[in-house]
């Protein structure tokens, strides 16, 4: 198991947050940003830079990452293709996406989009609270721990 991140707008808060997990567990993290990244030393954390442009980051993930990885993203395009190839995906808010509720969240991003660009909703998501932290760090400990235990699933 791997754990990816789509890091261009995946907050510090929660890279810190899986920078620690992943020295606990003892998995490999790997930031992709199509800007440097800086990363702490270990030999279980790379970023990776790729060319700046629409979706680069995206459809590297998509090349790369199995199933039985996690990915950390925002984007919910990308996590819809991603559980369709049978990968876990987690926002950095602790959203879980999965096969029961992937289709109703790309409905309702399309329709945030449509109303944003009439001009009758502004504005993107709020900044992540103290308790959207903590529930990406239960939503993570959760997935970490179901994948610990394959035999469990």
């Amino acid at each position: 198991m791997d754990i990816w991140v789509d890091a261009d707008a995946c907050p510090g808060v929660v890279k810190e947050i899986l920078y620690r997990a992943a020295q606990r567990v003892g998995i490999p993290l790997t930031l992709v940003a199509n800007q440097r990244l800086e990363t702490p030393p270990s030999r279980l954390i790379r970023s990776v830079q790729v060319a700046r442009g629409f979706d680069v980051a995206d459809s590297f993930i998509t090349e790369h990452a199995a199933p039985g990885d996690l990915v950390i993203t925002a984007d919910i395009p990308l996590a819809a293709i991603l559980v369709d190839q049978g990968i876990d995906v987690l926002n950095p808010r602790g959203e879980h996406y999965t096969v029961e509720n992937i289709r109703e969240r790309l409905a309702l991003r399309d329709l945030l989009t449509e109303l944003r660009d009439s001009g009758e909703q502004g504005g993107g998501p709020p900044p992540l609270r103290q308790a959207d932290r903590q529930a990406f760090a239960n939503a993570l400990d959760r997935l970490l721990a179901r994948k610990a235990l394959p035999s469990e699933r």
